[in-house]
């Protein structure tokens, strides 16, 4: 081997040992909390994409109109809502109005720009809210963290939370 290709190979070696140790010393964290609330943000949103005249190299856009959301705290039914729970164990708003042809129209760029039929989209935005060490902290996490919160909470248990790095992510729950 050459020097710079030495060099090379040692510089990639130091490079991933360092990475490796950075992820293992600054892993997940765990805490014990009895103090936890599960919070699922669930939003009804009218969407409208546009296409460009086809000899024009522009992409695809998509226009956002009306939206309703309504917050699902520890799978108790909130009182707004209007449907469920569905299969996820989630409660529902009303749905928005869709979108007139004139407020679609309003939104086009140019005269030659296609417009699509209004989409209603789903989307959901899982939280957790805990105590930790005195302090409240909300992090996001996903749906099957939120629905293990959402059992312990309804038989009022402790739970051990997986928090990724920095706080930023809660990866797992488990009952205690």
């Amino acid at each position: 081997m050459t020097s710079p290709q030495w060099r090379r190979s040692l510089h990639r070696a130091i490079t991933f040992t360092s990475v490796s140790l950075g992820m293992i010393l600054g892993g997940c964290s765990n805490v014990i909390t009895t103090d936890y609330e599960a919070t699922a943000l669930v939003t009804y949103t009218w969407q409208v994409e546009y296409a460009p005249n086809p000899d024009k190299p522009i992409r695809n856009r998509r226009e956002q109109f009306a939206s309703t959301s309504l917050a699902n705290r520890n799978g108790v039914r909130p009182l707004d809502a209007v449907s469920g729970p569905d299969n996820q164990g989630l409660w529902w708003p009303a749905v928005p109005p869709r979108p007139t042809i004139d407020e679609m129209e309003d939104r086009r760029r140019s005269s030659d720009e296609e417009m699509r039929s209004p989409q209603l989209i789903r989307s959901v935005d899982y939280t957790i809210t805990y105590d930790a060490n005195g302090q409240r902290v909300t992090a996001p996490t996903n749906h099957s963290v939120y629905r293990q919160v959402v059992r312990a909470h309804a038989d009022q248990r402790p739970l051990e939370l997986t928090v990724a790095p920095n706080e930023r992510f809660v990866t797992k729950a488990d009952p205690r």
